[in-house]
């Protein structure tokens, strides 16, 4: 099994293809998985589209029910938390570059691993990225506890824990994992492919497109002549922006 360890964590990943990196964010939050880029929440599904062409990335994020990626938690546990995995797996590939592509709380993966390490991204696709539009509601999400009740193995996962954990990852505003000041100032290449529900508000999905200085933006693109021409338009963009030494 490809897996790496680093800081107590155990990561699996898959590779498919070959080429220029691309690394991958499943969507379905704290459930992020391999196997949900194959399922009907994915319209468009990395391996499928892309491996021809590129080196494709998936991974188990920590702690995923019935993913293959494991590690403790902690009340500092947060975003930088699953963005050391994401490095990880850069550094035990010796990936100095790479694409990123995102679903869903893929968007929020993408914005700290672009803070914390821009150089290593060579352009990165935000579909239909998470945020939160208001106030923070009271409580946890119901989603975040949908994912506590899945631990197994956890008995350091206490409620206080817990509680600090959905703090630290949810208290933050806008993209969670960075301010709009931050996405101001990327000028990483981008292409936002906009969320149109609760989980994926519209609003967080067009600030993200106009905030970001070098960004193209598709309003339409889950299903249909509109999907069909959207991985078009994704397929142009990550070709444009792969290093000319890399192409093949």
């Amino acid at each position: 099994m490809p897996t790496l360890q680093h800081h107590g964590a155990t990561i699996y990943y898959e590779e498919h293809g070959k080429g220029f990196p691309i690394l991958t964010f499943a969507p379905a939050g704290l459930q992020s998985t391999i196997k949900v880029w194959g399922g009907g929440s994915a319209p468009i599904n990395p391996i499928t589209e892309w491996s021809g062409s590129y080196r494709v990335i998936v991974m188990d994020q920590r702690n995923a029910a019935g993913g293959r990626s494991r590690a403790p938690i902690t009340a500092k546990d947060g975003w930088d938390s699953y963005t050391a995995d994401h490095i990880a797996v850069l550094d035990h590939l010796r990936i100095d570059k790479c694409h990123l592509f995102g679903q869903c709380i893929g968007g929020s993966f993408i914005a700290n691993l672009l803070k914390t390490q821009p150089q290593r991204v060579a352009s990165a696709v935000w579909a239909q990225p998470i945020g939160r539009v208001g106030p923070m509601k009271p409580g946890r999400p119901a989603r975040f506890d949908e994912w506590a009740k899945s631990l197994e193995g956890h008995p350091e996962a206490t409620d206080e824990v817990l509680d600090a954990f959905c703090q630290n990852l949810y208290g933050p505003g806008f993209l969670y994992s960075v301010d709009r000041e931050f996405v101001k100032s990327c000028r990483t290449p981008s292409f936002v492919l906009a969320g149109n529900d609760e989980a994926h508000p519209r609003p967080i999905s067009d600030e993200t497109a106009k905030l970001l200085p070098n960004a193209e933006y598709i309003t339409e693109w889950k299903e249909g002549a509109a999907l069909e021409a959207a991985k078009a338009r994704v397929k142009q963009f990550l070709a444009k922006y792969t290093p000319v030494t890399a192409r093949a």
